[in-house]
């Protein structure tokens, strides 16, 4: 069922207030509609599957922007019915409301307000698509967005779409979209598809490779690779709905890249564009494995500035190590990975759970789900890169026992992270430990070994040697 916003003319909601459009946003979303074989009446429909924090900031960026162009546009948002707010949320959802006049005034415009009360006293259920219709992420409470028009019929939500953006965990991606490609079987032509997932997932047989959420959508869906693409960034959703300056890199075929690239940008938030896709969207699934570990180790040592520094320095090298693994110009890769690395240590969910282990505060027992938060994708990337690497198919020359070992034992963090995780056979101190190895090898010796071998196996991304 479709959930209506209020009323807007020539202005969108930011936060709750209304900001003026300037003519750009027209004529952009005019130059995409004619790209798409749009015409008149015929509205560009772009639909987001999933509403995560970055799914939902993502849809309501787009709404801001261009929703007041009705007759051109129609933006969706698609979750699933009957995610239950319990009553603690819903009493801090009580309190975000009215610590902001403006979101105060909207909901009392919108005859919405009375609900949230009845919430807070114990009275009433709210449900998740109920509160994102209003512009409250489950997941991201604090940050008030505008209002979004709500689906959680699948079918109604996909089958007609011209755009869709996929926002679902990559662990969530081909059930999902295994659905859609039902719907969409009296299609003519296929539709363009932005994935904003950071993950990945291992195939081992016939020959080990990583599977990424793009590679996800194609075979389930059978829509062509050169309309898939991948969206990512070092970026915090929350603060660049609060238009705190970010970029980004939307990655793909050239057919679809650039006009999306021009389409997506605002002055706080600037798109680039790029053709290497799958290797950006591993690297986005990288970052989230040693961000568990930064967030343990900061948790186990008191914030020590030191002890942080010394983790980052191996675990960079072991990301180095590994996209010389994965690509014929790492270098190319350098800047993107460590500034998305960066972010995601200083305040992403990945850092968060790790400290949140560490701490005691959380247990491996309750799921990689966590209420508040979301999906953590990089416990099954933690899995994923592991099995991967441990494949003696990759093996590489160690440079001390000069035998072929296969990747993994070159990458310690990455093993112990593993062990703590996955097989649960140690405790979040084994992080330490690792780093205070003695016999580990200084973190640059391991950057040296991959620049000065051919390490790239093209065959992990599923490519032709």
């Amino acid at each position: 069922m479709v959930e209506a916003t209020e009323e807007t003319t020539r202005n969108s909601y930011s936060n709750g207030l209304i900001q003026n459009v300037n003519g750009a946003s027209d004529d952009k979303l005019d130059e995409l509609r004619r790209l798409m074989g749009k015409t008149e009446g015929d509205p560009l429909r772009i639909v987001g599957v999933g509403a995560g924090a970055w799914g939902s900031v993502f849809a309501a960026l787009l709404q801001d922007s261009y929703g007041q162009f009705r007759d051109k546009v129609q933006i969706r948002i698609w979750r699933r019915h009957g995610r239950t707010v319990d009553r603690a949320t819903a009493q801090h959802l009580f309190d975000v409301i009215n610590s902001r006049e403006d979101v105060l005034r909207r909901l009392i415009r919108r005859c919405a307000y009375l609900k949230y009360v009845e919430a807070r006293l114990g009275d009433r259920i709210l449900y998740a698509d109920e509160i994102l219709k209003d512009g409250f992420c489950l997941n991201m409470i604090d940050t008030p967005l505008c209002p979004l028009k709500v689906v959680t019929n699948l079918q109604e939500a996909v089958w007609d779409a011209d755009i869709v953006i996929n926002g679902l965990p990559s662990t969530e991606t081909s059930e999902v979209f295994e659905e859609i490609s039902k719907y969409w079987k009296e299609r003519i032509t296929a539709p363009v598809i932005i994935s904003l997932a950071k993950g990945i997932e291992a195939e081992l047989e016939p020959q080990p490779r990583i599977i990424t959420p793009t590679q996800m959508i194609n075979r389930a869906t059978g829509v062509p690779m050169e309309n898939i693409l991948y969206l990512g960034g070092p970026n915090i959703a929350s603060e660049i709905y609060n238009k705190e300056y970010a970029n980004a890199r939307i990655c793909g075929a050239d057919k679809w890249r650039k006009p999306l690239a021009k389409f997506l940008r605002q002055p706080q938030f600037i798109v680039w564009d790029n053709g290497d896709l799958v290797t950006h969207e591993v690297m986005g699934g990288l970052k989230n494995v040693y961000a568990i570990g930064a967030g343990m180790v900061a948790a186990l040592t008191n914030e020590s500035a030191t002890s942080k520094s010394v983790y980052f320095a191996h675990c960079t090298s072991e990301m180095i190590f590994i996209t010389h693994l994965l690509a014929t110009e790492p270098e190319k890769l350098a800047g993107p990975l460590l500034a998305d690395t960066y972010v995601t240590l200083l305040k992403g969910r990945n850092a968060w759970y790790g400290q949140q282990l560490a701490k005691g505060e959380l247990s491996l027992d309750m799921g990689d789900s966590i209420k508040g938060k979301g999906m953590i994708q990089g416990v099954s990337a933690v899995k994923a890169f592991y099995e991967l690497l441990s494949q003696s198919s990759l093996s590489v020359l160690h440079p001390e026992e000069n035998k072929p070992v296969a990747p993994v034992e070159l990458c310690p963090i990455l093993k112990s992270l593993y062990r703590i995780l996955i097989t649960r056979e140690l405790s979040a101190e084994a992080i330490l430990q690792a780093l205070r190895d003695e016999t580990m090898n200084d973190p640059r010796d391991r950057i040296e070994i991959a620049q000065s071998h051919d390490f790239f196996r093209p065959s992990l991304l599923g490519q032709q040697p």
